[in-house]
């Protein structure tokens, strides 16, 4: 019994840890980043792209970011990381609740039976909650490697992907591993 417990609260720890990355990387604006492809020393700026925003950091310091108000001018890519980044976090949280109540450690949530019918149910919004989570990171790294590599694309307009489709990568990794635990 207390090495399943110990497991249990492994997974609720990496739970917990694909929760904040998951939500750390839907709000973070550096999904792509300006690729240095045959720029100059002079160049002066450096841009970011989120799902929510666009970020311009100028070689004087200031850092100036725009929201993408309008959903419909944006790529489908785009619109389907937004929709899927929120719901896995939504899926994510749900699964932290559900979670918490079936933990054998708890004295909350029922009995025996009932606690292991309720971690089953963590375990299985766990993995939903990561698969909503790699879907978008692949397809956008995917569209940014993708037009990078497109010959037609000016070299001043190239982008990388940023920081934030990593950390969408490792928050997935977290949900899975935990939802599989469960």
């Amino acid at each position: 019994m207390m090495p399943s417990s110990t497991m249990q609260m492994f997974a609720f720890i990496l739970a917990v840890l694909g929760v904040v990355s998951a939500t750390v990387a839907t709000l973070l604006p550096n999904w792509k980043v300006s690729a240095d492809v045959g720029s100059n020393i002079m160049t002066a700026i450096s841009q970011m792209q989120g799902l929510w925003m666009d970020c311009t950091w100028y070689s004087t310091g200031v850092f100036s970011c725009s929201l993408k108000y309008s959903v419909l001018a944006l790529p489908a890519y785009l619109q389907t990381a937004r929709t899927t980044m929120v719901l896995s976090c939504m899926m994510a949280t749900m699964g932290l609740c559900l979670a918490a109540l079936g933990l054998k450690c708890t004295r909350w949530g029922g009995s025996y039976r009932s606690k292991g019918h309720t971690a089953i149910s963590a375990g299985a919004c766990f993995v939903i909650a990561g698969v909503l989570c790699l879907v978008p990171a692949s397809w956008f790294t995917n569209e940014v490697i993708t037009t990078f590599m497109d010959s037609k694309v000016p070299k001043s307009s190239k982008y990388e992907p940023g920081a934030a489709v990593y950390v969408a990568f490792v928050s997935a990794g977290f949900l899975l591993a935990a939802g599989v635990i469960f």
